[in-house]
């Protein structure tokens, strides 16, 4: 049966398309040629020459032997599916369906760029050779160059004394060399084999055999190690090994071997699924060898999961237990810092109804050192409920708690409690002014269990209190210019007035109640305490002043705040813990913010008590931020009673772009009351296109923690060491800039980005 035809124009070029089915053909079927011969003014071509697997060839000139292989010469194009090659020469043996190149070859498909002196391509092996090459990855920044490279039909490459990077110019900032590497970018691997990294053309690790990612997509392998050293550790080396275990969950496992403590081990495992997320992470150290008195284990383990399980269902868990109290000051993690005093426990579980809520949640404290153990709520269940009354927005509230308070310290009381509060709750708000208006009653019943002879504690109580609340304000606003600028100025007083019964409360244990800072924000509140603990007598108003400036986009460029309480009776009256001094008002409370730029902030606040003449509490921060790499902070704390001792510190941080390469990172704290330090760090980060690497120096004061379990160890004052980690980019997927957030963080007090609107 002949072949349908089809007619087709002549061009400047001569043509071949070949179809399998023609290539399998004897030699005297049609070969499709298509030349601009004086003679042919159309040639008929088989339609089933065009199809997805074509081979289609253009040139300049060409000649045909035997019938049987046709050369192609000048400019010649050579296209089969996603396949390209461009050359000066290409012959095509039509029987062997073979094709050879030669001269200055460009290979192209949708993984790979190649060029070349020499190409042979088989249909019978379904793969292509190319000799004398470099070569380019289409998704990745990796290339380099081989003496051979195959390319089979699925794309992937072989390349036989190779060499691969991902820097570019002449001499690499680092390459690969090897005598075999094998590249499937569909499967996002790379293998090599007899591999040497080179630093500048400088060889400095061989092995035998390694395999990495080729694509951002995720791929089980090494990852970069780190080196780093402290007085605590000593000489500490990480090298992490990345495990793809599935699409929806990984894990990681990181050997460090310290040269003073011995080798611990790093894991964890992350788990996605729906819409729960979940983490655990375990470092274990089965003898250290530090301590020559106890030869157990030391470790720190944490699970963190939340997730929902329904449009109503909500769960959190964050749970730590660790080995010893020094762990921490011995060893460090990177989950807490090294001078943090517990460990938080958590677990819980809400469900959010149309006009309800509940809670339970079981929470505990893990304290750290020689200090008074913690309670524990085994369990807290709370309820919540909003009902809309049908006017303005007034509501009939309630919230009530049960909770079960247990310590490990078998001498400490144990107790329930239960508390409920209910009424009425009438909000009104406008852009002008706002009051809101509160009527409640507040029932709590304690049942405390080993209670010792002699104690004021009872082991039943109930205690009632009515509270009343009328809070409200008014919004003014005025055109203004200053500095030659126009600005909006507000005018916002308010003023709460709070009653709450007095009360008695000695006989009730402090569980989860601690006093609540006094700033401005806090005149404001309802109660003095967390917790239920203890409930304040308020017989009280407070009142608050405060103005901004808002520009012409209403961005605030200025903001200053001053209020007070002030106590109506005596029995309400507040004593200053630390001196003793009873005062009818509280601490005046300033708050302070101002705008310059873009770049400039500066922020404080000050609670200040006019009775002494003294500061209670301050801060001040000074935030410069020109850009992501340009950062400038420093800050003043002061706090006159924290356990009975002042605290005040200056601590200064600061990361400058010395330029397109270099960037340094700097921190530093002082004590003022003791006047030493108490942490300095200082880092420098060299980043190119294809790698960077961050060394720094740090040195922190040690916390004071005594263990019973590992007893007291001879520590220095301070710990220092230094940092040392090398990113290669393009190895692994990482091609987006390194950053030098994490340097911030790592310290004893981190880094708080101030709040910027242009971030």
């Amino acid at each position: 049966m002949p072949f349908p035809t089809k007619k087709l124009l002549l061009a400047s070029s001569c043509y071949l398309i070949v179809s399998p089915a023609i290539a399998q053909q004897t030699a005297e079927a049609p070969t499709g040629l298509i030349c601009p011969l004086p003679e042919f003014d159309v040639i008929q071509v088989p339609v089933q020459a065009v199809e997805k697997d074509s081979i289609s060839i253009s040139s300049r000139t060409t000649s045909i032997e035997k019938d049987q292989v046709a050369v192609f010469r000048g400019g010649v194009t050579l296209v089969k599916g996603e396949q390209k090659i461009s050359a000066d020469e290409i012959a095509f043996d039509r029987l062997k369906a073979q094709i050879n190149a030669s001269g200055t070859i460009h290979f192209q498909n949708s993984g790979v760029n190649v060029f070349a002196n020499q190409l042979s391509a088989s249909e019978a092996d379904n793969s292509t050779a190319l000799a004398d090459t470099s070569y380019y990855l289409a998704d990745n920044p990796g290339h380099g160059s081989a003496g051979k490279l195959v390319i089979t039909a699925d794309g992937n490459l072989a390349l036989i004394d190779s060499t691969f990077t991902t820097c570019h110019g002449e001499v690499p900032d680092w390459q690969i060399k090897a005598s075999a590497i094998n590249i499937s970018v569909a499967e996002n691997q790379g293998e090599a084999y007899n591999a040497r990294l080179e630093l500048f053309e400088v060889p400095v690790l061989y092995v035998p055999y390694f395999s990495f990612p080729v694509t951002n997509e995720r791929k089980s392998g090494l990852l970069e190690p780190t080196f780093k050293s402290s007085g605590n550790s000593g000489v500490q080396i990480e090298l992490p090994y990345y495990l793809n275990l599935a699409e929806n969950y990984d894990a990681t496992i990181t050997p460090r071997y310290m040269s003073k403590r011995g080798l611990q081990l790093l894991t964890e495992f992350r788990y996605l699924v729906d819409d729960q997320f979940g983490q655990i992470d375990l470092e274990y150290l089965h003898k250290d060898d530090e301590i020559q008195t106890n030869n157990d284990a030391r470790y720190l383990w944490r699970y963190q999961h939340i997730g929902n399980f329904s449009e109503n269902f909500r769960a959190h868990i964050d749970y730590t237990s660790i080995s010893d109290d020094n762990y921490l000051v011995d060893i460090g993690s990177r989950h807490y810092n090294d001078n943090d005093a517990y460990l938080y426990q958590l677990g819980e579980l809400a469900y959010f109804g149309e006009n309800w809520q509940a809670l339970i949640k079981l929470q505990d404290f893990e304290v750290l050192g020689n200090h008074t153990p913690s309670y524990k709520t085994v369990p807290q269940v709370e309820f919540s409920s909003v009902t809309p009354l049908g006017f303005f927005d007034a509501s009939f509230d309630v919230y009530s708690e049960l909770s079960r308070f247990e310590s490990p310290n078998p001498d400490l009381v144990e107790a329930n409690r239960y508390h409920i509060e209910a009424g009425f709750n009438i909000p009104i708000t406008t852009p002008a002014y706002f009051f809101n208006s509160e009527f409640k009653v507040l029932n709590t019943y304690y049942d405390q269990e080993q209670v010792p002879l002699g104690s004021e504690l009872e082991e039943s109580v109930t205690r009632t209190l009515p509270k009343v609340r009328f809070h409200g304000g008014v919004n003014f606003d005025r055109e203004a210019e200053y500095f030659g600028n126009s600005f909006t100025q507000t005018l916002e007083p308010q003023l709460q007035y709070l009653y709450i019964s007095d009360k008695d409360q000695n006989n009730i244990g402090l569980y989860d109640t601690a006093r609540l800072q006094d700033d401005f924000q806090g005149l404001f509140r309802d109660r003095r305490f967390s917790g239920l603990d203890r409930i304040a007598q308020a017989n009280q108003y407070s009142w608050g002043l405060t103005s901004r400036l808002l520009d012409e986009a209403n961005v605030e460029q200025f903001r200053m705040s001053l209020g007070r309480i002030v106590y109506l009776n005596d029995s309400n009256i507040a004593a200053d813990d630390a001196r003793g001094v009873a005062a009818d008002k509280s601490s005046l409370a300033a708050d302070l913010f101002v705008r310059g730029n873009e770049q400039w902030q500066f922020s404080g606040n000050i609670q200040y008590n006019t009775e002494t003449d003294t500061t209670n509490k301050s801060q001040v921060n000074v935030d410069y931020r020109q850009s992501r790499d340009n950062i400038f902070q420093i800050n003043h704390r002061y706090s006159r009673d924290v356990s009975g001792v002042s605290i005040e510190q200056l601590s200064l941080l600061s990361s400058v772009r010395i330029n397109p390469e270099w960037q340094f990172v700097g921190r530093f704290t002082q004590d003022l009351q003791q006047k030493r330090s108490l942490e300095s760090y200082a880092g420098f980060q060299y980043e190119s296109c294809c790698w960077a690497v961050r060394i720094a120096y740090h040195r922190h004061i040690n916390s004071n923690v005594d263990s019973e379990n590992f007893g007291i160890e001879n520590r220095d004052e301070f710990n220092s060491g230094f940092v040392l980690e090398f990113v290669i980019k393009g190895f692994g997927g990482q091609t987006t800039t390194v950053g030098t957030q994490d340097m911030f963080n790592s310290s004893i007090f981190g880094y708080k980005r101030p709040y910027f609107l242009n971030n």
